[in-house]
């Protein structure tokens, strides 16, 4: 019965290092790539975002109208 706690403890720890040692350098970078994703996005964004509005000033569909003048 020790026996058996004390493999069962053993194998218990092994599983721990495993995560240690494996998962979280995994995740860590896993992390790291997305994070690294967002930035990029968030910035390819920021252009698209400058880019549609700069579209808009220039077009004449999204002017405003000055009614009043026009029917002068």
């Amino acid at each position: 019965l020790n026996c058996d706690s004390e493999l069962k403890q053993t194998a218990l720890q092994t599983d721990i290092l495993d995560v240690d040692y494996v998962c979280v350098p995994d995740l860590s970078a896993r992390v790291d790539a997305v994070k690294e994703e967002n930035l990029k996005l968030k910035s390819e964004n920021q252009v698209l975002g400058q880019y549609i509005e700069n579209l808009m000033s220039a077009s004449s569909v999204f002017q405003t109208t000055d009614t009043k003048s026009k029917r002068k």
